[in-house]
């Protein structure tokens, strides 16, 4: 099969394809054609009876984009060599386009675009050609693969796909600074001719601005381009394809370019020479005026920075800078006195904060002027001698007591008259009392230091002619000590004595406290009171450093005997005159281990302080027991026996009511005392048991302690006791006619054995040593002291 480009092709386009087969531009395949000549055989093989002339076929075609014309545009021919022009073979085409875009001559094989092609959208096609036998239908070529590229056409203009643009460039800046590249993009084949080659011009910005026509970049082309004079300039750069030639498409585009500030102006007074009224009344700290200088520069190359350069105005005045506004606001440092100085002169300096120095040439950035102040008369309040005053009382002291005094004065000129009083809204004022004319402060009641020890208050003072214009000033009274408040013993918990205390031994350190001063206190001597008799338990002594000791001075305690006691001590202070005070320590007796550790005090504390002794609280729970027990009884009952709790109206018969009281029990030998029936007079009377041991003698201790149980038998006569309790039982005539039987468990002394313990039996040291019951445990505790106790008293 042979391709050949049709006679009417023009010669143009015959030379470039020319061009690009020995050149390699267009690719083609030198393919060997299996001429008619041929034999197949059964295996599907061909055999060859000759050698045929072969033909190289093409395997790329060109087509212009863009054609216009009224006929299909012709693309080549296909021809293969078996064809002998008698029409007996047909040529078939397949492939992108094939029927639509492009049809093909079945006798002659020539080609034709029936459509105009865009290469910007496909460059270019695959197509696949046969050559049949038209009687046979067989296929006298293989199916043959070729290319139909589309030939570019500058029909495409340069575009900026990001245009407009905006940019920015330093005022001041040197010619050729680069301001911004643009870049245009051309849609046509830039490998094939001029289409897509592209030139940048500028249109408009010139002789501020050029551009490199190759690379699109903008530069600035004049000098000291000045941001004051101009601000905004607008560029149009062009891009122009076919490298610029007569003919070529153009496109353009706008760059919006500012040129951004510098400092390169200094800050300027509008005038040299300002003036400023103040009156002498302006606050110190507060603004009296303001002046500016202006700058023609923007953002930080226009900040000023104001000061005062000359001594006179920096002394009494001040001046800072305002954000906002740069303006240079003026305060006051110092009150303004007319009567003293009536002007002042400022010179001010304003200077630039961020200096450039690439424009040091063009001179200072700073700017100076002069403000001349006057100061104005007003008429002032009137003006205390002190800032604040502190003055001191002595406690005690009677109302009416001169405290101290105030003085305050017109500072104008005419000095009028001045009015003193005192600030109603203070606590202070009901203690105090001003004079108003001499501003003499007195006491109105006696003072307390303790209560109150300082004491603030207010003074104001007005012109008598002017009783608007007001001062005040701070008054600070002191209250002076004075030895009013006897001394306390600062202990307020219960002093704890150990059962096993020893004669001599120290139970507690006391200190005292006093509410005076240290000069009138602090310094406490102690004592015993010497009215009352010598203490046969305790002793105190002085340890002459505001301390004392309390020492125990007997042995054997019993918290069951007496568990508290009290003790008074005297307190005197070191103050004049000296003060001396009494207090009641409560010493309570604690079961203690042998080192001293307290074992029980807490939980019979906590008893007392509920109110409650042990045998109260052990009748508490044994009530809550049976009243648990008498309800899970009658839940039981009521379980067992499904009898209703209703009776019935016709369930007559007698109810009854059962009180289970069984009285006092065998201790109660007065439950049935029939005096009150036969003498009620008699029933008033106190009544005592007779079937008690009596008491053997009266204690000193509290009421509330209990007798010992180690009260020694012989201590009471029972053989003459008994003799008097039956002497007053036949004399009494308020006893029943019956007799009375009066039992007294006492065994008394007449046992012949004596006792078999051996606590109470005399006898020699043992040598046995008990301190190992200690390692045994808590049970065998109070069995280790009892042995201690015999073996110390042994051995005193």
């Amino acid at each position: 099969m042979r391709i050949s480009a049709a006679s009417r092709l023009c010669p143009v386009l015959v030379c470039l394809c020319f061009v690009q087969r020995c050149c390699g531009g267009a690719h083609h395949v030198p393919t060997k054609v299996p001429s008619k000549n041929q034999t197949r055989l059964a295996n599907g093989e061909t055999e060859v009876h000759h050698r045929p002339k072969r033909g190289w076929i093409w395997n790329q075609f060109f087509v212009l984009e863009e054609h216009m014309g009224p006929d299909a545009q012709y693309v080549g021919k296909l021809h293969s060599n078996s064809d002998k022009g008698d029409g007996s073979v047909r040529y078939i085409l397949s492939g992108e386009g094939a029927g639509t875009i492009f049809i093909i001559d079945e006798v002659t094989g020539d080609i034709h675009a029936t459509k105009s092609l865009d290469r910007e959208r496909k460059t270019h096609y695959v197509l696949h050609a046969q050559a049949l036998d038209r009687n046979t239908e067989e296929a006298l070529e293989p199916k043959s693969e070729f290319i139909i590229k589309v030939q570019d056409i500058n029909d495409n203009a340069p575009k900026f796909p990001d245009g407009p643009f905006v940019a920015t460039v330093p005022e001041m800046s040197e010619v050729g600074t680069s301001v911004l590249q643009v870049t245009a993009t051309d849609a046509d084949d830039p490998t094939y001719g001029n289409s897509a080659r592209i030139v940048y011009s500028i249109l408009q910005g010139q002789p501020y601005f050029s551009v490199d026509p190759k690379t699109g970049i903008i530069r600035t082309a004049l000098s000291n381009m000045d941001r004051e004079a101009r601000e905004h300039y607008t560029v149009v750069i062009q891009a122009k394809d076919m490298a610029g030639q007569v003919g070529g498409l153009s496109g353009s585009t706008t760059i919006n370019i500012t040129l951004t500030d510098v400092n390169d102006n200094p800050p300027k007074f509008p005038q040299k020479n300002y003036q400023l009224y103040v009156p002498e009344s302006a606050q110190v700290g507060k603004p009296v005026g303001k002046i500016k200088a202006n700058d023609e520069d923007l953002g930080v190359n226009a900040d000023i920075k104001y000061s005062i350069i000359n001594s006179e105005g920096a002394n009494m005045f001040s001046i800072s800078t305002d954000r906002d506004t740069r303006e240079g606001i003026i305060s006051l440092k110092k009150p303004l006195n007319y009567e003293r100085k009536k002007t002042y002169t400022l010179h001010i300096e304003g200077v630039n904060t961020h200096v450039d120095p690439r424009f040091s040439y063009l001179g200072s950035f700073k700017d100076t002027a002069t403000l001349k102040i006057t100061v104005g008369d007003v008429d002032e309040a009137p003006v205390f001698s002190m800032d604040y005053y502190i003055l001191d009382v002595y406690e005690n002291s009677p109302g009416g007591t001169e405290v101290g005094s105030v003085t305050a004065r017109d500072p104008d000129s005419r000095n009028s008259p001045v009015r003193y009083f005192m600030d109603s809204k203070e606590d202070g004022v009901r203690y105090f009392k001003i004079d108003d004319s001499s501003g003499v402060i007195r006491t109105t009641q006696p003072l307390d230091r303790e209560d109150m020890p300082w004491h603030n208050i207010t003074v104001m003072a007005s012109e008598v002619d002017n009783p608007t214009l007001l001062n005040h000033v701070p008054v600070t009274v002191q209250v002076l000590d004075v030895n009013d408040n006897p001394p306390e013993i600062s202990t307020e918990e219960d002093v704890i004595v150990c059962e096993s205390s020893r004669p001599g031994q120290l139970i507690q350190t006391v200190t005292a406290v006093d509410k005076d001063d240290f000069a009138n206190g602090q310094r406490f001597s102690f004592a015993l009171p010497s009215q009352l008799p010598v203490n046969p338990n305790f002793t105190l002594k002085d340890n002459e450093d505001s301390s004392a000791s309390i020492i125990a001075r007997r042995r054997r305690f019993n918290h069951l005997t007496q568990e508290l006691y009290e003790l008074p001590i005297v307190v005197w202070d070191g103050g004049e005159p000296s003060l001396s005070g009494t207090s009641t320590l409560t010493l309570r007796v604690c079961p203690c281990q042998r080192h001293g550790r307290i074992r029980m005090c807490q939980s019979e504390a906590f008893l007392s302080s509920a109110g409650l002794s042990t045998g109260a609280l052990i009748a508490i729970l044994l009530c809550i027991i049976i009243l648990l027990a008498i309800v899970v009884l009658f839940i039981t009952l009521r379980r067992s026996k499904k009898e209703p709790l209703i009776i019935s109206e016709e369930d007559i018969r007698e109810n009854v009511v059962t009180y289970d009281d069984e009285g006092g029990g065998e201790e109660d030998t007065e439950a049935f005392d029939i005096i009150a029936l036969r003498n009620p007079a008699a029933a008033e009377e106190l009544k005592f048991r007779r079937d008690i041991r009596p008491e053997a003698r009266k204690h000193c201790g509290p009421p509330r302690s209990r007798r010992s149980p180690s009260v020694e038998p012989d201590e009471v006569d029972v053989h003459e006791f008994i003799k008097q309790r039956l002497v007053e039982a036949d004399m009494d005539t308020s006893v029943p006619p019956y007799d009375s039987l009066q039992t007294y468990a006492y065994e008394g002394q007449g046992s012949p054995t004596g006792s078999i313990s051996p606590l109470d039996s005399p006898g020699t040291q043992s040598e046995q040593d008990y301190n190992y019951l200690d390692d045994w445990g808590p049970e065998f505790q109070k069995l280790a002291e009892l042995y201690g106790e015999v073996e110390s008293d042994v051995t005193t």
